[in-house]
């Protein structure tokens, strides 16, 4: 089994101290986010093949990342946008991002960091020309440090839309969902970009944005998991959606509870109920979110 540390909040710059725990303990339990019954998850270095973290700022996790490595091996999946503050409002610097992935890669070698620049969000002030000009800088930047880039352009989801024209009206954010020959002529020309910085260019479960000289992406990359892990990590397919090329995995986050303020989040309904979450948070509880104090079996 592949454990996804989580697509659905970011487990290691918030909740760094309950995974932990969780690891040490051996398992936890997630709720299930389309209803019915919590389940357990093991977390025994039998029961796991690899883990695949999912970040915005690895700094908390980053001391312990050995432990992590002890149950299992490791990959991450770092976004690093460099967006403006009104749509990312706490969301580490351009410069920390590049830090942690230059460290992920002296201590664990160039497999082991996958960067994302996703997703790709159109605005008054996003456009094209931005989008070339921020992933440039980002790209000669990380160089060498990653061999790998996960592109992928917003879909406006219902929690998407509502979260981004409450910032339309608050902040005056002008958003926009482009035409497809748009969004596919920005993605191929990120991919040459990414390439003339000896990066590989993928593309997540957009099929119908392929353009030359992108991959397909495989955010849970089994075959990523055992160059890490030197040895073979036999993974069936389990994407999640359409188009993903997703090895299986079991995740266990929890929707609504990441405060970094990313107003295209597909993730958090509301920010005040995400901090709220976070605010709430039991790190010795055996779940992320909803059995405060439920450590004991």
């Amino acid at each position: 089994m592949i454990v996804s540390a989580s697509y659905r909040t970011d487990i290691p710059a918030f909740y760094a101290s309950w995974l932990l725990r969780r690891l040490e303990a051996g398992w936890c339990r997630v709720a299930n986010p389309y209803g019915g019954a919590a389940y357990e998850v093991s977390l025994r270095p039998e029961a796991v093949d690899g883990f695949v973290l999912w970040t915005r700022n690895l700094r908390p996790l980053l001391p312990a990342l050995d432990a992590v490595r002890r149950v299992a091996p490791f990959t991450v999946q770092f976004t690093a946008t460099g967006y403006p503050r009104a749509l990312e409002s706490s969301v580490i610097g351009s410069a920390e991002a590049v830090a942690q992935l230059g460290e992920l890669r002296r201590r664990f070698g160039p497999r082991v960091a996958v960067w994302r620049y996703d997703p790709i969000v159109f605005t008054g002030e996003l456009d094209a020309a931005a989008h070339l000009a921020g992933f440039a800088a980002l790209a000669r930047r990380l160089a060498g440090s990653v061999d790998e880039v996960v592109l992928s352009v917003m879909h406006p989801y219902r929690k998407t839309r509502r979260n981004l024209d409450r910032a339309a009206r608050r902040h005056g954010i002008a958003w926009r969902d482009p035409p497809a020959a748009e969004k596919r002529d920005l993605v191929e020309r990120l991919a040459a970009i990414a390439l003339d910085n000896r990066i590989a260019p993928t593309l997540c479960s957009q099929p119908e944005l392929q353009a030359t000289g992108l991959g397909e992406a495989s955010c849970i990359d089994a075959a990523r998991l055992a160059d890490v892990a030197q040895r073979p990590i036999a993974a069936p397919a389990g994407g999640n959606r359409p188009g993903c090329r997703c090895a299986r995995s079991r995740d266990i986050g929890a929707y609504d509870t990441c405060p970094h303020g990313c107003v295209y989040c597909y993730a958090v309904a509301e920010r005040d109920r995400a901090v709220a979450n976070f605010t709430g948070h039991d790190p010795a509880a055996a779940m992320l979110r909803g059995e405060v104090g439920s450590a004991q079996r």
